[in-house]
């Protein structure tokens, strides 16, 4: 069954085209030009992913993400595309803390749009499944990664990522005690390469960072190298 997309942008002409152009991809895609007709949707329906502008008539972008992932009467585990018109990178950063997977500033590639949204489709697909063996799992001190479940858990109690981090999170922990850059760890998790102003990759440190580490600030987990990039920690607590 093909997957289905709810695309919630209030340009009409780009919403034809992107419709379109996903719908010979082989996606249903349903179309919103609203905030609140989305979230109406979202409420009734299930969706596989959302692509969603920042910009809106009603409510921006981020006040529909917040809601989708705070909201008990929506799947907060729903995979969100923002599409972004604004160049202040701050709306990006703050996207991606409040919950979006991935962002895309417009105007872009329809090819890209759909690569992306093929990722993190897979991304949604692996969180789905059934718990693994004890071979899918991780272990590092307190601290649990299972592969399997895509799960994540601190002493027990579960860690809330997206599936974006939660797969930036098993790229280092794949590899501890090496340094992997953001360009290589891009290349793990998307395959795709890294733009050289792309940051996106901190803000879902940061986001991790928060959920793993007894003090976010002073992090023994994922730990920076200037100039380098970033290394899970082998030995831990």
């Amino acid at each position: 069954m093909p997957a289905r997309l709810l695309l919630i942008e209030d340009d009409p002409r780009l919403a034809g085209m992107v419709r379109d152009y996903l719908a010979e991809a082989g996606y249903r895609v349903t179309h919103a030009a609203s905030g609140s007709l989305g979230l109406q949707l979202l409420a009734r329906e299930p969706f596989d992913a959302v692509v969603l502008d920042l910009m809106l008539p009603d409510m921006d972008g981020l006040e529909v993400c917040r809601k989708l992932r705070g909201d008990a009467r929506f799947n907060a585990d729903t995979p969100i595309l923002m599409l972004t018109a604004r160049g202040d990178a701050m709306d990006r950063v703050v996207g991606l803390e409040i919950g979006a997977d991935d962002y895309m500033p417009k105007p872009f590639e329809p090819r890209e749009l759909l690569a992306r949204i093929k990722a993190i489709l897979r991304r949604a697909k692996g969180m789905s499944g059934p718990g693994g063996t004890k071979a899918d799992v991780l272990g590092f001190g307190r601290l649990e990664i299972d592969r399997g479940a895509r799960e994540i858990r601190l002493d027990g109690a579960a860690v809330d990522l997206t599936g974006y981090q939660f797969d930036l999170l098993v790229a280092l922990a794949e590899h501890p005690g090496r340094v992997l850059s953001r360009e290589h760890l891009m290349d793990l998790v998307k395959g795709e390469a890294l733009e050289a102003f792309d940051r996106s990759i901190d803000v879902h440190i940061s986001r991790i960072r928060a959920g793993i580490e007894d003090d976010a600030k002073k992090p023994r987990r994922v730990i920076t190298v200037r100039g380098a990039g970033y290394v899970f920690a082998r030995q831990q607590d």
